[in-house]
C-alpha cells in the first residue's frame, strides 16, 4: 500500500509522519527536490536523528551538492525503493511538498527528452557570463506556464526547461500530465495537511528563526568552506540565497531574515495552489484537528481500502 502525505512547507509533516509510519508498519520516502542533498540540513529540515530513529527514510542526503539531480532521477531512485519496501512486506510513505515530485509520485512522468550536453554547456556558459536572469526571462517567454511554477530562480530548472524546448521547440511543461486531470493509482492514497493561512506563515517564520538558533549560518559557511557556491545545483535554493549573500556582505542580516520569510511563504502559496486542483485529497486541517486524530483519520481509510481490496 502506499500512502502519500502532501502539504506546505511548515505545517507539520513531518512529526506526523513518524508517528503514522510506526502505526501503518510504513518506511518514509522523502518527496522533496533539496532534503536528498548531504550537508543542507537545517536549511532544509531534514528529519532529525531522532525523528527517523525507529523509521527508516529514503531520500535524504544521498546526493553531493554540485551534483545535478532532476524529477526523473528522483523517480527512478523512489520506484527501487518501493519495491524494496514492498518486497518486506511493509507499506510505503511518501511524504513531501515539492510539487512535481509529488506529480511523478502519482503518476510517472511523460517521455522527456534527455539533456543534451551541448545545450547544458552552451546555457551554463551564458550564465557565467550573463548571470542567470536572462535565461530566466527567455524562460518566460517560450515557457510561462513553467516559469511561474518554479522555486523563483532555480537555475538547475531553468537549464533543463530551456534544454528541453531547445530540442523539441515544446514548452518543458508540456512534457508533464495534465496537473487537473492526473489519476491516482489503485493502491495509493493521498492525505494533505493544512493550516490557516495566518497560521502557516507564522509557522514559517518561526521556523527560519529556529533555523539560526540550530546554527543554520555555521552550516552554510561550512558548506561554502568544503568549496560548494550558488553555481552549485544543490545550494540555489531558498535560505541558502540569502545566506551567502550576507556572508559575502551583500545584505544585512535583517534583509537576509526578512527575504528568506517572504520567499518561503510565497512558495508555501504556490504549493497550495498546485495541490488545491486535485479533487483525490483527503484534506486534515491540522488547526482543529489533532495529531492522534489526524493519525486516525490516515490509518481508518488506509485500512477500509486494504479490506476492499
Amino acid at each position: 500500500m502506499r500512502i502519500l502525505l502532501i502539504g506546505p512547507t511548515a505545517v507539520g509533516k513531518t512529526a506526523l509522519s513518524v508517528n503514522l509510519a510506526n502505526r501503518l508498519n510504513a518506511e518514509i520516502i522523502s518527496v522533496d527536490s533539496r532534503q536528498c542533498y548531504k550537508y543542507l540540513n537545517i536549511g532544509t529540515a531534514t528529519p532529525t536523528k531522532e525523528e527517523r530513529a525507529d523509521i527508516p527514510h529514503y531520500n535524504l542526503f544521498i546526493i553531493d551538492p554540485a551534483t545535478k539531480d532532476s524529477v526523473a532521477k528522483y523517480e527512478e531512485r523512489a520506484k527501487q525503493w518501493r519495491q524494496q519496501i514492498e518486497a518486506r512486506g511493509k507499506n510505503v510513505l511518501f511524504v513531501g511538498g515539492s510539487t512535481l515530485h509529488v506529480q511523478c509520485t502519482i503518476q510517472p512522468l511523460d517521455d522527456v527528452p534527455k539533456a543534451n550536453e551541448k545545450n547544458i554547456a552552451n546555457l551554463e556558459a551564458q550564465i557565467e557570463d550573463q548571470g542567470i536572469e536572462p535565461l530566466f526571462r527567455r524562460l518566460q517567454k517560450v515557457d510561462p506556464e513553467y516559469a511561474q511554477k518554479m522555486d523563483g530562480m532555480n537555475t538547475q530548472r531553468i537549464i533543463r526547461a530551456l534544454d528541453v524546448w531547445m530540442q523539441t521547440d515544446r514548452p518543458f511543461s508540456s512534457f508533464h500530465s495534465d496537473n487537473n486531470t492526473i489519476s491516482v493509482p489503485d493502491d495509493m492514497l493521498v492525505f494533505g495537511l493544512h493550516r490557516d493561512r495566518q497560521t502557516l506563515y507564522d509557522r514559517i517564520n518561526q521556523r527560519v528563526d529556529s533555523m539560526f538558533e540550530q546554527g543554520f549560518l555555521e552550516e552554510v559557511k561550512s558548506i561554502l568552506e568544503r568549496g560548494y557556491s550558488l553555481q552549485d545545483p544543490g545550494i540555489n535554493t531558498v535560505g541558502y540565497k540569502q545566506a551567502i549573500r550576507h556572508i559575502q556582505g551583500n545584505i544585512s542580516r535583517e534583509k537576509m531574515v526578512k527575504d528568506m520569510k517572504t520567499k518561503t511563504r510565497r512558495y508555501a502559496k504556490r504549493q497550495l495552489s498546485w495541490f488545491r486542483r486535485w479533487d483525490f485529497i483527503h484534506w486534515i486541517n491540522l488547526e482543529n484537528t489533532s495529531s492522534k486524530a489526524a493519525q486516525n483519520f490516515i490509518a481508518e481509510r488506509v485500512a477500509a481500502k486494504l479490506n476492499k481490496d
